[in-house]
């Protein structure tokens, strides 16, 4: 990967990036799924506002493990 001057990240997108990679992208998977449960429970259970909202965190869970994954394999600036 080339490393253009103009285009370097940030001293917060860093630190960020920092400390996401320490973290296993398995969470990011278990997080999405246990949102699904959670939905899914909620719904069951008639409360369809509730299980809507839990619902919604899975996508979100997924695409953080992603980026997770991406700095782990990419590395940062």
């Amino acid at each position: 990967m080339a490393n253009n001057p103009e285009h370097k990240e940030g001293k917060i997108a860093k630190a960020i990036e920092e400390q996401t990679a320490k973290l296993p992208s398995d969470i990011f998977l278990w997080a999405s799924l246990g949102s699904m449960a959670l939905s899914l429970t909620y719904q069951f259970a008639g409360k369809r506002h509730m299980s809507l909202f839990f619902g919604q965190w899975a996508a979100p869970f997924l695409l953080l493990g992603l980026y997770n994954k991406l700095v782990k394999l990419q590395g940062h600036d």
